[in-house]
């Protein structure tokens, strides 16, 4: 009966009602798509590049928040996990079981962070691999007495076995948790390069000039990988018992990129800026990067070098680029091949986390700094400026670059699990079936969850005025 009443009821209503419910269904229609297209997450599409003549494919599935990668030779691959697993790819497959499980600790951006491998003869890996094998691994531990440790350990590389671990280089990891930094490389000089982060310290390193003295915070350090001792020639001090004596580099707010240009054997690399100003560096020896009185230019710092704590045989010098607002920049490689064509040799590929972009660079001809025409300042603070230096998008977070010995670039990404391979496009199309999919791809990332961790480093330390990105594993 109630049917049969609201039937008679609706069969009675008049015309104007009839439209008045019809345009509201079109206004429906027309604004809840609007809405939708304003308040919906941004989603990029599957993986691509802006030069034709190349293609992105997925090259290895199936890592969980991968953190750096290395080459053993033309095969395999070690992989990091950040929850402590050392993975293996060999022949483009991934292991099934990791090679090695280290017990770490993995809050904020702690964790299983930095791979290098050098090879018996004493150079980083190449081609073909050698009889025996080094691997340096860096990562947070707990330390002897309950204390978090940042350290460097080295293993030997049996077959498919990691083993015969020996401490290298100690480093500290309080109060943290983020600004661990990170990354590790054999330098051309054969020396044992890595990047520590601030810890959120406020010290010399720092460039408090009243502050604690030097602690092996927000350097880069230069060592021994036989001994973990200072390199004899560090540029700020020749005594073995100064802690001054194993760095390179300080004045580094945190990092996620380190490498060398093949061509001159100077170091690059990238640093994290807190609302502002990420930074590629020219790494000469020496160097003091600014940080926190100086991030960004020092024309635009309101700040002077007489204002830096300036130790003998150090130096300051201005990024080579400046993003104003941060992209979380991550890793930097310079692509050692003419495998994607000869205009990309030995010129420099930079990836973010922000954004899920691959940046590329051209260097001017003595390869002190970028070909950067549109951008006289140095510094990208607009659209189209930062739309001018993409090359790539859709990637997520970038973890890690690396030159395969194939000579193509390999791209690891921390959320998506996934190495993606940048190849001349006839290989990409017929060697990945999943390659131009349109799979949407979150630009979120927990890789470091800095932009929390830096907001809460804000909201304690307003005086320092330190208002962070979103980066991390910035």
């Amino acid at each position: 009966m109630k049917v049969t009443k609201v039937s008679r009821h609706i069969g009675r209503t008049s015309k104007t009602t009839i439209i008045s419910f019809k345009v509201a269904a079109v206004l429906t229609c027309l604004i809840f798509p609007l809405l939708e297209l304003l308040y919906e997450p941004k989603v990029v599409l599957a993986q691509s590049v802006n030069d034709p003549n190349l293609g992105v494919e997925s090259f290895v599935e199936g890592l969980s928040s991968p953190t750096s990668m290395t080459f053993l030779d033309n095969e395999n691959i070690l992989v990091l996990e950040k929850e402590g697993q050392v993975r293996l790819v060999s022949n483009g497959e991934l292991v099934p079981e990791p090679i090695l499980q280290i017990p770490v600790d993995t809050d904020s951006e702690r964790g299983l962070l930095g791979i290098a491998v050098m090879n018996g003869s004493g150079t980083s890996s190449g081609p073909g691999q050698n009889a025996s094998q080094t691997v340096f691994l860096y990562y947070t531990e707990l330390g002897e007495g309950g204390e978090l440790r940042n350290r460097v350990y080295k293993y030997s590389l049996d077959g498919q076995t990691l083993g015969n671990p020996t401490l290298l280089v100690d480093l500290p990891a309080i109060p943290g948790p983020n600004h661990n930094g990170g990354k590790l490389m054999i330098g051309p000089d054969n020396y044992l390069y890595g990047v520590i982060g601030d810890l959120n310290h406020d010290g010399k390193l720092q460039n408090f000039p009243g502050g604690p003295d030097p602690d092996d915070t927000g350097i880069i350090f230069r060592v021994n990988p036989n001994d973990g001792t200072p390199a004899p020639d560090n540029p700020l001090s020749t005594d073995p018992n100064n802690p001054l004596s194993k760095y390179y580099a300080y004045g580094v707010r945190n990092s996620f990129g380190l490498t060398f240009d093949p061509v001159t054997k100077n170091v690059w690399d990238t640093e994290n800026g807190p609302a502002s100003n990420d930074e590629i560096n020219l790494v000469k020896p020496g160097f003091n990067s600014g940080w926190q009185t100086i991030m960004g230019p020092i024309s635009a710092s309101g700040s002077t070098e007489d204002e830096l704590v300036r130790f003998p045989g150090s130096h300051y010098a201005d990024p080579l680029l400046t993003w104003l607002d941060p992209i979380a920049v991550t890793d930097i490689e310079f692509l050692e091949s003419s495998s994607l064509g000869e205009s990309y040799s030995n010129n420099v590929f930079v990836g973010d986390n922000n954004n899920g972009n691959l940046y590329y660079f051209r260097m001017n001809p003595d390869r002190s700094a970028f070909v950067l025409d549109n951008l006289p300042d140095l510094v990208v603070d607009n659209e189209d400026e930062q739309s001018s230096l993409i090359f790539g998008e859709g990637f997520g977070p970038i973890a890690d670059l690396e030159t395969g010995p194939d000579g193509y670039l390999y791209v690891l990404s921390h959320d998506d699990g996934i190495i993606y391979r940048i190849v001349p496009s006839s290989s990409a199309l017929s060697s990945s079936p999943t390659a131009g999919a349109d799979e949407p791809t979150s630009t979120m990332s927990p890789i470091e969850e800095q932009g929390q961790d830096d907001q809460a480093e804000e909201d304690s330390t307003n005086d320092d005025n330190e208002n962070e990105n979103d980066n991390e594993n910035n």
